[in-house]
């Protein structure tokens, strides 16, 4: 016989995460995490519980190619920011790990001086499930780190996609690196990356690669400069640096300080915030529906004879979601 789980504690759990007890953090992590209902509904009860001592920190997000420097960069800016009496959690969202069943538990090992460091915290996303099961983890996972005391949560994207947009819309700014010599990177990025970026970094401005990252930064301006800015009151600046060197990474943090000032001034900030959370209810909400009706057994009986007759053409994908739709409402 396998021993009995111990009951959880939520009053000592929530004590214990709003003291800043990693062991508890951790704990509760893995409960938000678990699909178990019984879980779920624990997780939630935790949340309602910690909510007064969320909404604190400073929620930057980063993103850029595989091989830029993400971790290079987190970790000496999130060392930067420990020794100068901040608190950092890292956490990653890592869309392939969906398709792969992998974990980015590497970031431990390629962030050297976070991983040791008393003041920061290194969290992984789940390995499985969809993109937006991901990011609403991470979203809890932030709150559980804000209750915990740490003050900047930074959330890493892995690699150019969907992702990047998910990630932008759960955080206060958006930090996109780039790599040095633009030319054809600059031909296939994305516009839509390049729109919802707060400012862009070129990395890896050291040595020789100075002058292509001056150059590179130039033709990112000129790329800038074309498009409508996110905010009125905010104009996203193209900067060099250097995460393996740590060079340029104070004219990084000045700057989103001046953009915190500046949003905050103008009540945007607030905004912001007020928008993100309203559009994650939307999210969740959504979520439980179309698990609701994926796991109701009618529709899960006729669903794989429906779907192949959308495969083969015989039915329009439209008509197929109306009228399972219809017979799920008339199920309730």
């Amino acid at each position: 016989m396998s021993p009995k789980t111990a009951p959880i504690d939520l009053e000592q759990l929530a004590q214990q995460l709003c003291e800043g007890n990693r062991a508890a953090l951790a704990r509760a992590i893995t409960l938000v995490e678990s699909k178990k209902p019984a879980h779920r509904k624990l997780a939630e009860a935790l949340l309602a519980r910690i909510m007064d001592r969320t909404g604190k920190a400073f929620r930057l997000g980063l993103t850029g190619v595989p091989g830029v420097g993400k971790s290079t960069t987190i970790d000496a800016l999130g060392s930067n920011l420990t020794e100068a009496g901040h608190r950092v959690a890292v956490l990653a969202v890592d869309p392939s790990s969906t398709r792969t069943g992998g974990s980015i538990l590497g970031d431990k090992t390629r962030m050297a001086r976070l991983s040791h460091d008393r003041n920061a915290y290194i969290r992984p996303s789940p390995s499985s499930g969809t993109l937006g099961g991901v990011a609403a983890k991470t979203r809890e996972t932030m709150l559980l780190c804000e209750a915990a005391g740490f003050d900047v949560i930074i959330v890493e994207t892995v690699g150019i996609g969907q992702s990047e947009t998910t990630v932008a819309q759960m955080v206060d700014f958006f930090l996109v690196l780039m790599l040095p010599g633009a030319g054809d990177e600059l031909q296939g990025i994305k516009k839509g990356v390049l729109e919802i970026a707060d400012m862009i970094a070129v990395n890896k401005a050291d040595g020789d690669g100075a002058i292509r990252a001056r150059a590179a930064a130039s033709e990112y301006r000129a790329a800038l400069n074309i498009l409508a800015p996110r905010s009125k009151h905010w104009s996203p600046p193209v900067l060099t640096m250097s995460g393996l060197a740590n060079e340029g990474l104070d004219e990084v943090w000045t700057q989103i300080g001046i953009f915190e000032d500046r949003m905050k001034a103008s009540g945007e900030w607030q905004k912001r915030r007020a928008n993100q959370q309203v559009s994650w209810m939307w999210s969740q909400l959504q979520d439980k529906l179309i698990s609701a009706l994926q796991t109701d057994p009618d529709i899960k009986e006729i669903l794989p004879e429906w779907e192949a007759k959308v495969q083969s053409g015989t039915l329009a994908p439209t008509i197929a979601a109306n009228q399972l739709f219809d017979r799920f409402i008339n199920n309730r």
